[in-house]
């Protein structure tokens, strides 16, 4: 496992693919093996938020305070160079997330007290996420599990020639099933 660097200021809140048993958590991995990540535990948000799925079940937690549920994930502590490999993953130079603030509650492990704490969470861009909200029925869920993720489908088997924009457009535009 990783270990406790003072080079891993900022906290990132991870609720999809890059959680323990998921498909991008080989990300995480590698940052915790150089010191660029810390896992911090498992936290809940303190508001309600929608997480939803977009195309190829990829996960969204929308910037809609007060709607959907207290959303839970995983807690990180990473350094400058392991934020840029996650927000490059996550696209946000090319508006498909943006990394935002969010309060959370955890920490505690049954004896110690819950603490509030200040991170970061990935968002789905602002320019989209009412319609993903709408898509979903204005219906999310409380975390992103193997249920959620079933149908989930990797980058690199997607279709290359679409941008992800394409394919997030694609799917808002498309008729519901």
């Amino acid at each position: 496992m990783g270990f406790e660097d003072d080079s891993c200021t900022t906290l990132i809140f991870t609720y999809g693919t890059l959680k323990r048993g998921f498909s991008n958590h080989v990300l995480l991995q590698d940052l915790m093996r150089t010191g660029d990540a810390v896992f911090k535990g498992t936290y809940q948000t303190v508001g309600k938020y929608p997480l939803v799925c977009g195309p190829y079940r990829v996960p969204f937690l929308l910037n809609m305070p007060g709607s959907g549920h207290r959303v839970t994930g995983e807690l990180y502590a990473v350094s400058a160079r392991g934020l840029a490999r996650v927000d490059e993953l996550e696209g946000t130079s090319k508006g498909h997330y943006e990394r935002r603030p969010i309060l959370l509650m955890g920490g505690g492990n049954g004896d110690e007290e819950e603490e509030e704490v200040a991170a970061e969470a990935y968002y789905a861009h602002k320019s989209f996420e009412k319609e993903m909200w709408m898509k979903n029925g204005g219906k999310g869920f409380r975390a992103y599990s193997e249920k959620e993720a079933r149908g989930y489908v990797k980058r690199k088997d997607r279709p290359q020639n679409l941008s992800f924009l394409d394919h997030v457009n694609i799917f808002i535009s498309s008729p519901s099933a």
